[in-house]
């Protein structure tokens, strides 16, 4: 019998110090050293816009800009919960960033704006397989939205929301507070992962990421 255990315990052990590693490379809970940052036109140190207090990572909201983290991921679930400091706003989390410009990258936007949370953003002509141009549109706008499936699963300001994204070969999956809200095909497989500044300040904690 003991013989069985010990094996078992010590897989448990390695896979849950992996998992640990993971999330580490992804938010250490300390500081924001995993992470590059970007200030629309440089207005300003990234360390002014990008904090860690209290284990949570603070953005300001402005000026315009993102965090993303200085690795590349694919195949993985990423888990974290948000809240606003103070009213509802602007921002959003970014998965799937092949180049990093300023102040948009190329990438996809999962969006967080109020009454918005799991809307697809089409970033600095990234695209989606379910993105089609609305009726009547000819020109491909500047910002394609795939749009959510559900009503709104938000909580209000004050309350921390928890969100899930799975990107596994390309295709995106989010949930937020437990409801699935979007499905997306992406065109590409591998990049960084990016939270936004925009509008005012936003909280972010608990961030776990898993590799599938």
């Amino acid at each position: 019998m003991k013989k069985t255990i010990v094996p078992v315990l010590a897989v448990f052990f390695i896979l849950g110090w992996s998992c640990t590693q993971d999330s580490e490379r992804v938010f250490n809970g300390k500081d924001l050293s995993n992470w590059n940052f970007v200030v629309e036109n440089d207005a300003v140190p990234g360390n002014q816009v990008y904090t860690v207090k209290d284990g949570q990572i603070s953005i300001k909201g402005e000026p315009l800009g993102y965090m993303y983290s200085k690795e590349k991921y694919r195949n993985f679930t990423l888990e974290l919960e948000y809240k606003w400091a103070a009213e509802e706003s602007n921002s959003g989390i970014f998965v799937l960033i092949e180049d990093p410009k300023n102040p948009f990258p190329n990438g996809i936007e999962i969006q967080l704006a109020a009454g918005k949370a799991g809307d697809f953003v089409l970033l600095g002509g990234s695209d989606m397989v379910e993105y089609s141009l609305p009726e009547g549109v000819t020109e491909r706008p500047k910002f394609p939205v795939v749009e959510k499936n559900q009503a709104s699963s938000e909580l209000p300001a004050g309350e921390w929301n928890k969100v899930r994204i799975t990107v596994k070969d390309s295709v995106v999956d989010v949930y937020v507070n437990g409801v699935h809200q979007n499905t997306g095909t992406g065109t590409v497989s591998e990049g960084h992962i990016g939270l936004q500044s925009e509008g005012t300040e936003i909280l972010f904690r608990n961030l776990t990421f898993t590799k599938l």
